[in-house]
C-alpha cells in the first residue's frame, strides 16, 4: 500500500536525505551529498531561506519503505507569474513508478493550492538561487558542485503529470589546460582600460560578500525566474564555503573606485567527496580537505557572476566577464584546475553563451524547469 506523509523528526529527515542515493544505487555518476550539509540546509534554524518562505517536505511509503520524496515552497520574495501566485516544488526523487510520482505531486499541489498558489514551477532545492531543474541531457558526466543529478526517465514522467517546459538551463565546460584564445583577451583589455581586477579581500570578507550580493541582485533582476538573494542567505553560503575558497579565485572589477563586477570560481567539491558516501566521520573531513587543499581537484564551477547594470549596454559591460574569466585562468592552473564549468545559464542568454563558445566552451548539459497551472 502506498501513502504519503509529512516528514517528522530527525529519523525521517535522515530518510529524506539518504533516499536519492539509495534510489541511485548502480549509477556510476551519482555523487552522494554530505549528509551533515543537507541536515543544515533543511533546518529552519540554520537556513535563512526559511525567513522568507514556507516549506513542506513529504515522503512516499510503500509497505513501510520510503520510495519517494518531494518538497513544496511558497517564497514571499517570488513575483507573480502573469498575475497568478507562484509556488514551487523541489527535492524530487522517486522509484520509477507512475503511482508513486503522481501521489507525491498530488500532495504537493494540494498543499500549494491551499495557499492560493495557481502556478507551480520547479524543481528547485529550494530556490532558483540553489540547485535548479531536472537533468534532461548530459547523463554521461557526474554533476558539478550544487548541480542536480536524476535518472533519464524522470523528466518525461513529470511531463505526463501535466507539467510543461518553462525554461531550459544550460551548462558549459571550458578546458583551460591548453590556454584560452588570445584575441578575445586583447580585445577585452583594450575595451576595459582603467578597470582594475583584484581578488577578494578576506580582511573585509563580510563587506565583500555584501558587494557581491548587491551586484548579483542588480545584474539579474530582469532575468526570467529572478528571486533576489538576501544578505543573510549569501552570508550563510559564504560561511559554509569559506574553508574551500581561494581568495584568488574570487575576482572583482573596480572602475573609478567603484566595484562594478565580480566572478566566483569554486573548486568542484564533488570530486573530493565522491567516495565518502555522504559521511564526514571518521576520516571524511581529512580526506576532503587534503584533496581540496593539497592534491587539488581538476575542475571548478563558476556559480556566480554579475556586472552592475549601470554599465548596461556599453562595450565595457560586455567585456568585463571576459576580463574576469581570463583573470581566473592563471590562478586556476596554479591550483591544478584543468576544466571550468560555467553553469547554469538561461537558454535564451545568447550574449553569455556566445562569449563562452568563443572561448572554446562546450555545451555539456541541459536542465529543465517545469511549470503547471492549477485549477
Amino acid at each position: 500500500m502506498l501513502n504519503v506523509t509529512p516528514v517528522d523528526g530527525r529519523k525521517q529527515i535522515d530518510e529524506f536525505i539518504r533516499l536519492p542515493g539509495r534510489l541511485a544505487a548502480g549509477d556510476p555518476n551519482w555523487v552522494e551529498p554530505l549528509w551533515f550539509e543537507r541536515r543544515h540546509f533543511l533546518n529552519p534554524d540554520k537556513n535563512p531561506f526559511f525567513e522568507h518562505a514556507e516549506v513542506a517536505l513529504w515522503l512516499a511509503w510503500r509497505d513501510g519503505r520510503a520510495v519517494g520524496r518531494i518538497s513544496a515552497q511558497v517564497d514571499r520574495l517570488a513575483p507573480d507569474a502573469d498575475g497568478a501566485k507562484l509556488g514551487f516544488f523541489g527535492m524530487l526523487a522517486a522509484e520509477e513508478d507512475a503511482d508513486t510520482l503522481a501521489a507525491l505531486f498530488e500532495t504537493a499541489e494540494s498543499w500549494l493550492a491551499a495557499r492560493d498558489v495557481r502556478v507551480v514551477r520547479g524543481p528547485f532545492d529550494f530556490s532558483i538561487n540553489q540547485t535548479s531543474g531536472l537533468l534532461i541531457d548530459g547523463f554521461d558526466l557526474p554533476p558539478s558542485l550544487m548541480m542536480p543529478r536524476n535518472p533519464p526517465w524522470l523528466g518525461p514522467a513529470v511531463e505526463r503529470l501535466g507539467y510543461a517546459k518553462a525554461r531550459d538551463l544550460v551548462a558549459y565546460r571550458l578546458d583551460i589546460s591548453n590556454g584560452l584564445p588570445d584575441r578575445p583577451r586583447k580585445i577585452a583589455e583594450r575595451a576595459s582600460k582603467g578597470v582594475v581586477i583584484r581578488s577578494i579581500d578576506m580582511r573585509r570578507y563580510r563587506e565583500e560578500i555584501g558587494t557581491m550580493t548587491s551586484i548579483y541582485n542588480e545584474a539579474w533582476v530582469d532575468n526570467w525566474g529572478f528571486i533576489p538573494i538576501t544578505e543573510a542567505e549569501t552570508d550563510a553560503m559564504a560561511e559554509e564555503m569559506k574553508p574551500i575558497i581561494d581568495r584568488n579565485l574570487v575576482k572583482f572589477a573596480d572602475l573609478h573606485g567603484e566595484t562594478v563586477a565580480f566572478i566566483a570560481l569554486l573548486p568542484n567539491i564533488n570530486e573530493a567527496i565522491a567516495d565518502l558516501g555522504g559521511r564526514m566521520l571518521p576520516f571524511g573531513w581529512a580526506k576532503m580537505l587534503w584533496r581540496l587543499k593539497v592534491t587539488g581537484v581538476r575542475s571548478g564551477r563558476v556559480p556566480l557572476m554579475g556586472v552592475r547594470p549601470a554599465e548596461g549596454g556599453s562595450v565595457l559591460r560586455k567585456m568585463l566577464p571576459l576580463r574576469l574569466i581570463y583573470a581566473l585562468r592563471q590562478r586556476g592552473l596554479g591550483r591544478n584546475l584543468r576544466e571550468l564549468e560555467l553553469s547554469w545559464q538561461l537558454e535564451e542568454n545568447w550574449p553569455a553563451r556566445k562569449m563562452v563558445e568563443m572561448l572554446g566552451g562546450r555545451l555539456v548539459k541541459t536542465y529543465r524547469v517545469y511549470e503547471k497551472r492549477l485549477g
